[in-house]
């Protein structure tokens, strides 16, 4: 006879070992990692997630906070370079556009040897422009690419006569018309003949804007457009003078003296240069008697205890 308790309650399931073992297997962290790495390395390539491999780009500056700070750099170079200024010798108009199309890839200092000499035998727009090419050439082969600057300061020279009555012209529409004469010549002349304001972008002043994120433009006409919207224009004179200036003197284009820099907190580029103040202060330039860009170790007392300028390079003192 059967119990009643024994058929009421359920029957027990029967695990065969085996199958338990091969569950626990199946079931293992390990194998199921080991499974999708090898079901990912089947997959094709353009189906994988594609993988970061650069920083993420930084937070884009206002241009509020890149007026003030294209300011500040301004009034921080006014502060080290308060002497700042056409670094050509001349005595008038006519000499200083001669000078500063003479400038064009050489240095200005080399312009000062020469240009003393030809004006001296030329010294007015009608002399120039009846020169005997030949003669002027040997005056100013020091400067480079003489033959090209001999027909230019002829040619600009014979213009003014012709068409300006012998004086250089105070219009720009005008001084861009004469030979050899461009966008920053003719500010240069306007800026500092005339005293009408002018950026001058020479490769000085579009390599420093750049590093400084005032601009990311490369051409020079688009450089002075985008630079002369964050100053008022009566700055725009001075404001080349001293980016031209720290561009001489520390912001070189392949060794900048980063660690020997006034406005390096200032700068998005500080550490493409030295940046350790003993060995960027070897890297300033300044003159003294000899050729601009003779690498001389300015004396200690130009530099405060962090390697920074503590007072004006090439000031007295």
């Amino acid at each position: 006879m059967s119990d009643p308790a024994a058929a009421e309650k359920p029957a027990q399931k029967t695990t065969n070992p085996a199958k338990k073992a091969a569950s626990v297997r199946k079931a293992s962290p390990a194998r199921k990692t080991a499974a999708k790495k090898t079901a990912s390395a089947r997959k094709p390539t353009s189906a994988r997630k594609p993988v970061a491999t650069t920083a993420p780009a930084p937070a884009t500056e206002s241009h509020t906070a890149l007026v003030r700070r294209a300011r500040r750099i301004n009034r921080e170079l006014a502060e080290v370079y308060p002497y700042a200024h056409p670094e050509l010798d001349f005595e008038n108009s006519f000499q200083l556009i001669v000078a500063t199309v003479l400038s064009a890839q050489t240095t200005d200092l080399r312009v000062n040897q020469t240009t003393p000499t030809l004006f001296a035998k030329y010294p007015t727009p009608e002399d120039l422009a009846g020169a005997d090419p030949e003669v002027v050439e040997e005056i100013l082969r020091p400067c480079g690419f003489f033959r090209a600057k001999t027909k230019s300061v002829i040619g600009l020279s014979k213009a003014l006569v012709e068409n300006h009555g012998g004086e250089v012209p105070g219009r720009l529409e005008d001084l861009v018309k004469l030979p050899g004469v461009g966008r920053k010549t003719a500010f240069v002349v306007l800026g500092n003949a005339f005293g009408r304001p002018g950026i001058t972008v020479d490769t000085h002043f579009q390599r420093l804007v750049r590093r400084w994120k005032w601009t990311e433009a490369t051409d020079p006409d688009k450089i002075e457009t985008a630079v002369g919207a964050l100053f008022p224009k009566s700055e725009w004179t001075m404001l080349s003078h001293h980016v031209i200036f720290h561009g001489r003197r520390i912001c070189h284009a392949r060794k900048p003296a980063c660690g020997a820099c006034p406005i390096a907190p200032l700068c998005p580029a500080f550490g493409e240069g030295e940046t350790d103040p003993e060995k960027a202060a070897k890297l300033l330039k300044y003159e003294k008697g000899g050729f601009p860009g003779q690498r001389l170790n300015p004396p200690q007392s130009y530099l405060d205890a962090g390697g920074i300028p503590a007072r004006p390079l090439g000031a007295a003192g």
